[in-house]
């Protein structure tokens, strides 16, 4: 209890610098891939507190590594940071929260890898909502040799303990057809849109053989020119989405298929690409999820419910490649719903410090728990070993 009221007053002094970063980053959103004063401003501070940086890393121009190493042997510890922002409603699923609150987190533990050994990363990772750069660096094996990577995403009223997440495709579908004067004569042309329409009746009646924990939602993203003209193009774009990696890619084929008998059935064609990345789906190290839950309780905090499933992340790709868990904190004293322009602005309220600074001792204190208890990091270690075989 003494470790943590002292780890408190340490939060305290380095607490300025952190609302600074929080505010200026909500004040100046930018999308995935385009975050460019967000990264050059956690550089910065990350430097500034002794961290080696790498920029541009694996080739991305708004990902970075930090690094902090004792010099001796020990675990490799990470905290991924994000701090890309929605269209329009800038930061609505508060990355800019999120970022600062693994940048703490760093930043504290600096004190236990000087006394026990070991290294402390902080990971830039652009792109979450779209082209999330996890998957490249999990790809790339930059996580492979990580013995814990944590993080702590700001969410509605509670402490959330890390859950699971959903697998997802981004598919866009392309009909190709020809075009005719709609009323003059349509039947020289062939309706692109109609293929379009096909493939959502034919995805709705899908939906009665589907699991309940499917999600398949998508939009017309285009729909043709004008109404008196034959569409020879038009495109939708879907999300398709299942509990786990292997249930998705077979959902997902079946979306396909739906789409390519919407072409025949309309003598279109169709061409089925990617728009955005696909997430695997998120696996929580238990082991490493008690730690950080015990952490909590530590500071008085009870009843934290499993995070429930509510959409998709670039983080469950981490979690197929080292142990993971993806926490919730709190920035608001009632619900809030996700991507608003109210949960941006409670990103940066008085509630919201106060959650962060819990997640972040808590981030820390695990942290610090794996760095000095062997049995415990084997334990985590036990756990990934078992899951990842059973992932294969």
């Amino acid at each position: 209890m003494k470790q943590l009221v002292e780890l408190s007053k340490k939060y305290d002094e380095i607490f300025k610098d952190l609302k600074e970063l929080n505010e200026y980053i909500y004040a100046n959103p930018e999308l995935g891939r385009k975050e460019f004063k967000a990264c050059a401003a956690h550089k910065n501070i990350l430097k500034e507190y002794g961290f080696k940086v790498t920029d541009n890393y694996i080739g991305i121009e708004t990902a970075y590594l930090a690094e902090y190493s004792s010099g001796k042997e020990g675990p490799k510890i990470a905290y991924l940071a994000e701090y890309d922002a929605l269209p329009e409603i800038g930061h609505g699923c508060g990355h800019n929260a999120l970022g600062t609150a693994s940048i703490g987190a760093g930043i504290l533990l600096k004190e236990f890898i000087d006394k026990f050994g070991g290294t402390v990363f902080v990971y830039g990772t652009p792109a979450e909502e779209t082209f999330g750069a996890k998957v490249d660096m999990a790809e790339a094996g930059c996580f492979d040799n990580i013995d814990a990577a944590m993080l702590s995403h700001p969410t509605g009223k509670s402490h959330e303990r890390s859950g699971t997440s959903q697998a997802m495709e981004a598919l866009q579908f392309t009909f190709k057809g020809k075009t005719a004067h709609a009323a003059g004569d349509p039947y020289n042309g062939i309706n692109a849109l109609d293929g379009v329409i096909q493939l959502f009746n034919s995805v709705n009646a899908l939906r009665q053989q589907t699991k309940d924990s499917a999600r398949i939602h998508g939009i017309i993203s285009n729909g043709g020119e004008a109404a008196n003209i034959i569409p020879d193009l038009a495109v939708a774009n879907f999300y398709v989405r299942e509990a786990t990696t292997k249930e998705m890619i077979k959902l997902s084929e079946r979306v396909k298929n739906c789409a390519k008998g919407a072409a025949l059935a309309t003598g279109t064609t169709v061409e089925i690409e990617n728009y955005e990345y696909t997430f695997k789906h998120l696996v929580t190290n238990e082991t490493l999820s008690e730690a950080y839950v015990k952490n909590l309780n530590l500071q008085g905090i009870e009843n934290i419910p499993m995070s429930e499933p509510s959409g998709s992340s670039d983080c469950g790709d981490v979690s197929h490649h080292c142990p993971v868990i993806h926490t919730y904190f709190p920035i608001s004293e009632c619900e809030l719903t996700g991507h608003s322009l109210e949960f941006a602005k409670a990103s940066i309220s008085k509630e919201a410090y106060k959650g962060m600074k819990e997640a972040v001792l808590a981030l820390v204190m695990t942290g610090k728990d794996i760095l000095s208890d062997k049995e415990l990091l084997n334990k985590i270690k036990l756990e990934f070993e078992k899951t990842k075989k059973e992932l294969i």
